[in-house]
């Protein structure tokens, strides 16, 4: 079969050319593989390369490429040299071999006489593990890759899946991204493969790929607990059976609801990074405190507070795979407050309940997402129906805290301007200053001044008063 791949942009096309022409006048060959096969396969275009050189030396490679481009030889000593300014990465065919824990305890050893087999044998999926010929189109597939993509199968390439624990979270990433069912046979082996010695930074980029990549995040969670993988997240596990009131959830336990919330979310990320992370995390962690406090109340079930008692499995499930303080502070504040969209719309709240809403979650865009794709996530709901999120955005447009908290009226270099020296009773002066905009007593930065001016008068008795009295 005969491939011609398309590419993001021409200087991608151009060098990926060079490389090939220049390899094959050289004696060598120069081969495409992994992630841009299959998408060339699937009719996408090429964004990144990765490319695998036969028959040339690791040191003569780099002279030749040297020619051609300035070179990032940071990788060299695991045979892969960098393009620099372009998404390609040039390297030997190498064997690995397992002496440590981990996916970080491999013995990497260029050779580059190897066979394109035993090559791709090392690699995680039959999806990743074809090749291209550049030059010829010509398509290598050792393990019938091709029949797995056009079934909609993954499928691990060989018995040495089992060497990178890490291989597990990326089924699970793969299988979202691509709506693809994990073979039998590799569900099986992810079972018998534990999660040792794996860095938290690498289980969050699997993370990451689900929610900021995943058509389906479902398929990838489904798989999670088809290889008991939930298991070492005992706040996921917890979501399984863990019932509901039928009334409201038809659906399922919270398991099958946080499914299908994360499917809902994934139709409507907005493409920017940060704020899709946040929101999905937010979306997949909104009702760990269900099985907290589910009860039976009056013959219905209930989960009073449940949005409360999220908080700590939040921080303790968040806390095993980042250490980024203000993403999880952002997440756990969508977490604890994803209740109050509804609950303020039926109130019809007033604009000072808004606002310090918009204190607590800084961001009530981020709010009504998340509040959406749970809504969307019960069977009952009309599809692309939220009146309580549209009526909480336009309210949060008129009092400009849609994509922001409030912004304070007074602030320090005011009371610096008024003539009062910095001292210990600054803080407490804006604190009730913040409190006054928030509740609506002061809209403007006069009334923040007189409010300020009486407050410190009274506080301090007289301008000399010492610390935070009027300057000389």
């Amino acid at each position: 079969m005969k491939l011609e791949m398309r590419f993001k942009d021409a200087e991608l096309e151009a060098a990926l050319r060079n490389i090939a022409v220049s390899v094959r006048d050289a004696g060598g060959r120069a081969l495409v593989v992994g992630g841009s096969v299959r998408d060339t396969l699937l009719g996408r275009p090429a964004g990144d390369l990765d490319i695998e050189v036969y028959g040339i030396e690791p040191e003569a490679l780099v002279d030749l490429l040297g020619e051609l481009f300035e070179l990032d030889l940071v990788g060299r000593a695991f045979g892969v040299i960098k393009i620099r300014r372009l998404p390609v990465d040039v390297s030997v065919p190498r064997r690995e071999s397992k002496i440590g824990h981990g996916h970080r305890g491999f013995l990497v050893d260029s050779d580059p006489e190897m066979t394109s087999e035993d090559a791709a044998q090392r690699r995680d999926f039959t999806i990743n593990a074809m090749a291209l010929d550049p030059l010829t189109g010509e398509l290598i597939d050792h393990f019938d890759g091709r029949t797995d993509l056009k079934h909609g199968v993954l499928r691990h390439t060989s018995a040495r899946f089992v060497e990178d624990p890490l291989r597990v979270l990326r089924a699970m990433q793969f299988a979202a991204r691509f709506d693809l069912s994990v073979a039998g046979e590799t569900v099986e082996l992810c079972r018998s493969i534990e999660p040792e010695g794996l860095a938290p930074e690498r289980v969050f980029g699997e993370w990451g790929k689900l929610i900021l990549d995943g058509v389906r995040p479902s398929c990838g969670l489904r798989f999670l607990k088809a290889c008991k993988w939930t298991d070492y997240y005992p706040e996921l596990s917890a979501l399984i059976d863990c019932e509901q009131d039928p009334e409201f959830h038809p659906e399922g336990d919270v398991w099958t609801h946080t499914l299908a919330s994360m499917d809902a979310f994934a139709t409507e990320r907005l493409g920017d990074e940060r704020e899709d992370l946040v929101v999905g995390l937010a979306v997949l962690c909104h009702d760990f405190g269900k099985p907290l406090t589910s009860a039976v109340v009056d013959g219905r079930i209930r989960s009073l507070g449940h949005e409360e008692a999220a908080e700590e499995p939040t921080r303790s499930f968040l806390a095993r795979m980042t250490r980024e303080r203000d993403l999880v502070e952002e997440v756990v504040a969508l977490v604890v407050e994803h209740m109050k969209v509804t609950a303020l719309h039926g109130a019809d709240s007033s604009d000072r309940a808004i606002r310090r809403l918009a204190r607590r979650v800084g961001r009530i865009d981020r709010l009504v997402r998340v509040a959406r794709a749970d809504r969307l996530g019960c069977a009952k709901e009309p599809r692309g129906e939220f009146p309580a999120g549209d009526w909480l955005l336009g309210r949060a447009e008129e009092l400009a805290v849609r994509d922001a908290a409030p912004r304070p009226i007074v602030q320090g270099r005011h009371l610096i301007e008024m003539g009062y020296a910095p001292g210990p009773l600054f803080g407490e002066i804006l604190d009730v200053c913040y409190e006054a905009q928030l509740d609506g007593r002061i809209h403007t930065l006069d009334e923040g001044r007189a409010l300020a001016r009486n407050l410190l008068e009274e506080l301090l008795g007289s301008p000399d008063a010492g610390e935070c009295g009027h300057s000389a």
